[in-house]
């Protein structure tokens, strides 16, 4: 660009909504001193009359006590969740920002499977444990994603979620777009039945040629979901 004030792409009027698909911020916090779970409920709740889908979960593991999901088409909501969050005393030890989307390698699909992925309704029932981690495909010298033909990405992704749907009706996964958001690519959010099948679909997608030889992963956050008020009461 020629001129560091040059928009691009379009003449709207800017602001914090998301064109198409749900913001999704996900909040990992341990409490600190000064810590009151009546006002983190009160924030998580008024977060919720601003039109977001929230969610809580219990952590295991010494990373962090809580975990907060939280989607809406307004970055500004997510914001004044995070900001009431930290001023109840919360400390933030890691979070991730993303949006919902389809994939360019799912643009095909009937706009009634297309819908699920851009505006779903959490958190799905019957699926109390979770899991978050992010991802990014790999940039190597010897191993490039991005210098691959769509062919072949598309032929590796078509692989990597005909192995995802084996574990139907264990397993609901939320693939997020984070790429220019956060350090990372995507955040990949797991509900599933059982703790043990967040083990095995992880593992078993570590075969597939888009991972093991493309895939890159962070850390990695698990627990169960339950009432806001059991979470933050007892974090």
């Amino acid at each position: 660009m020629s001129d560091s004030t040059e928009v691009m792409g379009s003449d709207e009027v800017g602001g914090s909504q998301v064109r198409t698909g749900l913001g999704v911020l996900h909040l990992f916090a341990n409490p600190g001193p000064g810590y009151a779970a009546e006002e983190a409920l009160r924030e998580l709740k008024q977060c919720e009359t601003a039109g977001a889908q929230v969610m809580t979960a219990s952590l295991l593991g010494h990373h962090a006590q809580v975990a907060v999901m939280a989607l809406h088409q307004d970055f500004a909501v997510l914001r004044d969740l995070q900001a009431g969050l930290s001023r109840a005393g919360l400390t933030l030890v890691d979070s991730f920002v993303s949006i919902t989307e389809v994939s360019e390698y799912s643009q095909h699909l009937p706009e009634d499977r297309k819908r699920p992925r851009l505006y779903p309704v959490l958190p799905p029932e019957g699926f109390p444990n979770w899991c978050f981690y992010p991802m990014a495909k790999r940039r190597g010298d010897a191993f490039n994603w991005y210098a691959l033909p769509y062919a072949e990405r598309e032929r590796l992704m078509y692989g990597h979620g005909a192995s995802g749907r084996k574990f139907s009706g264990r397993v609901i996964q939320l693939v997020t777009g984070a790429t220019g958001l956060t350090d990372w690519e995507w955040g990949v959010t797991l509900f599933a039945k059982r703790p043990d099948d967040i083990k095995d679909v992880v593992y078993t997608l570590r075969y597939d040629e888009a991972s093991a030889y493309y895939g890159e992963f962070g850390r990695f956050y698990v627990g169960f979901l339950a009432d806001p008020a059991e979470v933050l009461a007892r974090p």
